[in-house]
């Protein structure tokens, strides 16, 4: 489907980051029914784009075009056409929030992670996409409103299994401490670091992609009935918990030592959930990365197949670009992603078209 010559009458922009060492990870679930979670928002980004049309300069009202997939198509309310067909986090998305009937829009997802990344990119896409089409119509939703509404269309909506971290950390960037109370009603505070010291953990970090898309599992459904069964005081989630403690008391404290010892511990606890957990690839780069002095590792997300791994390395720039050299010499597929934190989560601006745009 090819783009549309007509002039847009507004541009509404929107970026979300993603997010890296979620340590206290599967105590933001529904099992665990209360946790603690530390992680960090960093770049790529996740962006969308949506060009506001006239409503009859476009033949479909709504426009998707998936960039990273290579496909532009018409999405339609799902009452016209029962299920969602090519990607459905987005399109339940677009449903949900609905399009004005005055309109038409062509909506642009693109993100630089790779797909499967385990670093929370589909919930970052969503509460782009929810923040975007939030300014459609009159009214703003919160931050706080945009990630719950992003969760409830991925838990509720499309029954996946979810918990609330990545979703709050999309909405608001930077370096949280999240507790959650009550399943999924959880408290976000921001770690507030003098320049320095962010400036310093921005270098030390490093993000490495295994290559493969990481997905759900019958590894992943077996930890979590386990989990189920034993209650949500079950000493393996107290012993994930509290490395977010640890995390947010190693920052404030300056102490990269015991942040990497936090990480260290949280992928220790998760390997205790199931060995499987921290695949072969993954222990691989955890070998170099101990190697070459580092002080620390944190399989992202749930860990399992694929995915990917943060590192968080000594006080040599040197040695750091060795060990990364040396992971990607390792294997083919291992690729480091170079990351920035993000002091900004959910970012929403409209503008009006150049006189260039068609």
């Amino acid at each position: 489907m090819a783009p549309q010559k007509a002039r847009p009458l507004r541009i509404i922009n929107s970026v979300a980051p993603i997010r890296v060492c979620d340590n206290g990870g599967w105590t933001d679930t529904w099992f665990a029914k209360h946790g603690r979670v530390f992680n960090i928002g960093v770049y790529p980004y996740v962006e969308v784009q949506i060009e506001v049309y006239p409503r009859d300069s476009m033949e479909h009202r709504v426009i998707l075009h998936a960039e990273n997939f290579g496909q532009r198509y018409a999405v339609f309310p799902r009452h016209e056409r029962h299920e969602w067909i090519h990607h459905p986090l987005l399109e339940a998305s677009i449903d949900y929030m609905g399009v004005p009937p005055d309109i038409s829009v062509q909506i642009s997802i693109f993100s630089e992670a790779p797909a499967g990344c385990s670093t929370g990119t589909s919930a970052a896409v969503t509460v782009a996409l929810i923040g975007a089409l939030d300014q459609l119509t009159p009214g703003r939703m919160t931050p706080l409103e945009v990630a719950y509404a992003a969760h409830h269309i991925e838990t509720e909506i499309l029954k996946q299994q979810s918990g609330i971290q990545d979703q709050l950390c999309a909405a608001f960037g930077g370096i949280n401490y999240i507790e959650m109370f009550d399943y999924p009603y959880a408290a976000v505070s921001p770690i507030f670091l003098p320049n320095p010291l962010w400036w310093e953990l921005e270098r030390r970090l490093s993000l490495i992609f295994l290559g493969r898309s990481h997905s759900s599992s019958a590894i992943h459904e077996m930890v979590i009935q386990n989990l189920e069964d034993a209650g949500p005081d079950n000493p393996k989630l107290e012993a994930l918990r509290r490395t977010a403690q640890m995390s947010r008391d190693a920052l404030y404290a300056g102490d990269f030592a015991a942040l990497g010892q936090a990480m260290i511990v949280n992928t220790e606890a998760q390997r205790d959930l199931h060995p499987k957990l921290i695949s072969k690839e993954a222990q691989q780069v955890i070998e170099i990365a101990r190697e070459y002095g580092a002080l620390g590792w944190k399989v992202n997300g749930a860990g399992g197949e694929g995915g990917s791994i943060t590192l968080l390395s000594g006080s040599s720039m040197s040695r750091k670009r060795a060990m990364i050299r040396a992971i990607e010499e390792t294997n083919p597929l291992f690729q480091n992603i170079p990351i920035y934190l993000s002091r900004f989560g959910l970012r929403v601006w409209t503008r009006k078209p150049d006189n260039t745009d068609d």
